[in-house]
């Protein structure tokens, strides 16, 4: 049966039944800390539901997110590779439900299998990739552009049209002022594009969304089907 984790189906039948005795399904609560920045990682999580931030902090307190990972992917998977300790503060931005694993019972399966190895290591790629691209894109792009590629991404791996968001936490993920949030989703909302009321976000219109985003959306769908495979 699909697992509801891309990453997990797109698994061959002999990678997803060595892995099944040691996958757990768990419910994550929005604003959960999965793990911190420098910290052991004590489980492998692959949202069914959830959607999970990987976030940088600052030494001024401030955080930005580096890659956003749902049911496309697998949060933790480095610690399967020897890399048993985060780079990453790991912050759940949508609840919802995913199956985890330890680190050692996914390590073990990966050394077993060459494809399951080989599919870990390209989705920590993506991963790579994504904050790459985050970093060209802060550098880059207008706020109001990336507002606009954080919620396109956003809605993909919820599933979702509607999003549960408060306009601090969407400030926090984007390294910018609640204000700035504040004033781009009013004008977005004028535009029709968007409703907001009291944390909660309705995407009204994906097409013209996709022009206002910055090519940092495509890009990055664009290299997990090239690195891991369309989902």
């Amino acid at each position: 049966m699909p697992s509801c984790n891309a990453l997990l189906d797109s698994l061959s039948a002999g990678d997803r039944e060595a892995l099944r005795p040691y996958l757990k399904s768990v419910k994550l609560a929005s604003k959960d800390i999965l793990f911190e920045a420098g910290e052991l990682v004590s489980a492998v999580y692959f949202p069914t539901g959830a959607i999970v931030s990987l976030v940088v902090g600052l030494s001024t307190g401030e955080t930005v997110e580096a890659a956003m990972v749902g049911k496309d992917g697998v949060v933790g998977g480095s610690a399967a590779l020897n890399g048993k300790v985060s780079l990453s503060q790991a912050v759940v931005q949508i609840e919802g439900t995913a199956l985890i694993c330890e680190p050692g019972a996914l390590k073990g399966a990966a050394l077993q299998s060459e494809s399951l190895l080989s599919k870990i290591v390209r989705h920590e790629q993506t991963l790579f990739a994504q904050a790459q691209q985050s970093a060209a894109c802060m550098a880059a792009h207008d706020v109001q552009s990336r507002l606009c590629r954080w919620l396109l991404r956003a809605r993909d791996l919820a599933g979702s049209d509607t999003l549960n968001f408060t306009q601090e936490f969407l400030a926090e993920m984007l390294g910018v002022r609640r204000s700035s949030v504040t004033t781009i989703a009013l004008t977005l909302q004028n535009a029709g594009m968007i409703t907001y009321r009291r944390g909660r976000i309705k995407l009204l219109n994906l097409e013209a969304l996709q022009d206002a985003a910055c090519e940092c959306y495509e890009t990055t769908k664009s290299n997990y089907n090239a690195l891991v495979g369309p989902w």
